[in-house]
């Protein structure tokens, strides 16, 4: 099952919404379900090829040591498989106030499309249940975060790499959770764009992504890679004193600037001559948490170029990596303990047509029910400017959602 939904954000004037398709889009049951152990890019491009159909899935991160000669070898609680996409039964399409349901069988069974309505309903409608709040912990401390930071600084400042994106897990083990439940208590508190609910048999992802990875829609290729965080303001001068001082900070605009040249670059491998082009940047974008800055790359893909040719070309996105990306893909392996897993990856879907949008899995759970093991991670941009303990306190602020969810009294 994967539903995602934008949260009316068409309907909004703080959206980029001429690149926003659908409200809410759902692919529920599968008839067929790949899921490559190698060769996942050509795996996935046979399929869709051979079913012109909807399919719904995810590229993990770790799909990089497909691209590049990396590795991942860090410790790995949720073990989520590393490309996991399906072709529905059933597929759902919100737009405004009009519901459409593409359906495979042939017979039209209205008892049974009502009933998966109803239940799609329930996962968007929240039901109080109590659950017990959880325990989550710090897979490193504090002091070992501000010392890894202090050695990719070293970094930048002999030339290997000009910025990378340095993560940390927080995590809870032996817990029970009711994954639609604490989804949908995440959007209450943390609407945004790009969130979605996947499930695969007893693997969740619950996410509040604001981020959007790369969309095609036609031959245009969109990417909106977010660098740049300023926390929510107590009242409204202070909320628009936080964005002006967002968007003159030399610091995030040069954070932002770096990885729209890196996505640039990843785009012009697929793009026709001359068609890539910056048409935002650092869009100030605000969420119920944070404030973002934004900037907004396009391309024309070329004609003899397959549409999954351009998602290997640009992956993993930029923002989530650094600069230059494998330099920098290596040193996140060397100062990261955990496996990103899906962390860092990104969700969406393609159509019959052949466009396709996808998330960036930020500010998002994982979740395996079968261990009980609960994983979210947070990080930021490290320049050669950055403040370690600032650092530290943004990765703090964008846990605010999901720690609410899971920690205040539980999930109610």
């Amino acid at each position: 099952m994967s539903i995602l939904d934008s949260h009316d954000v068409n309907q909004k004037a703080n959206s980029k919404m001429e690149y926003n398709t659908y409200e809410l889009l759902a692919g529920i049951d599968a008839l067929q379900i790949i899921e490559p152990q190698e060769d996942c890019f050509g795996y996935l491009r046979k399929y869709v090829d051979v079913a012109k159909d909807w399919w719904f899935g995810y590229f993990g991160y770790d799909l990089k040591n497909e691209l590049e000669d990396l590795k991942s070898e860090n410790l790995d609680g949720v073990n989520m498989p590393k490309m996991n996409f399906f072709r529905p039964r059933w597929v759902f399409v919100l737009d405004n106030d009009t519901l459409l349901v593409h359906y495979f069988e042939e017979e039209f069974n209205e008892e049974e499309i009502y009933s998966l309505v109803i239940d799609i309903q329930k996962i968007v409608v929240p039901e109080e249940k109590k659950v017990n709040g959880l325990d989550i912990k710090s897979r490193i401390t504090k002091q070992e975060y501000l010392q890894s930071i202090g050695q990719l600084k070293e970094h930048i400042r002999k030339g290997d790499i000009y910025e990378l994106n340095f993560c940390q897990e927080f995590y809870a083990e032996n817990t029970p959770i009711q994954p639609l439940q604490t989804y949908r208590k995440l959007m209450q508190l943390s609407p945004t764009p790009y969130s979605c609910f996947y499930q695969m048999g007893e693997k969740y992802l619950l996410s509040a992504s604001p981020e959007r990875y790369l969309k095609k829609q036609g031959l245009k290729l969109i990417s909106q890679p977010i660098k740049g965080t300023a926390k929510r303001g107590k009242n409204e001068e202070e909320d628009q004193l936080m964005k002006e001082n967002l968007f003159a900070d030399p610091k995030e605009r040069a954070e932002n600037i770096m990885i729209v040249d890196l996505v640039r670059n990843d785009l012009s491998r697929t793009a026709v001559k001359n068609s890539v082009i910056v048409e935002e940047l650092c869009g100030i974008y605000s969420f119920p948490q944070v404030h973002q800055m934004i900037s907004t790359i396009v391309s024309e893909l070329r004609e003899n170029v397959h549409f999954v040719e351009a998602i290997r070309q640009s992956f993993p996105m930029g923002s989530m990596t650094g600069a230059p990306k494998v330099r920098a893909m290596k040193l996140i392996e060397k100062y990261e303990s955990t496996k990103r897993g899906l962390y860092s990856g990104a969700v969406g879907y393609i159509t019959p047509d052949g466009d396709f949008d996808f998330n960036v899995v930020i500010r998002s759970i994982q979740y395996n029910a079968e261990k009980q093991y609960l994983s979210f991670m947070v990080g930021g941009a490290i320049t050669m400017q950055s403040d370690p303990e600032k650092e530290y306190d943004e990765c703090l602020l964008k846990t605010k959602a999901m720690m609410k969810v899971l920690k205040d009294q539980g999930i109610s």
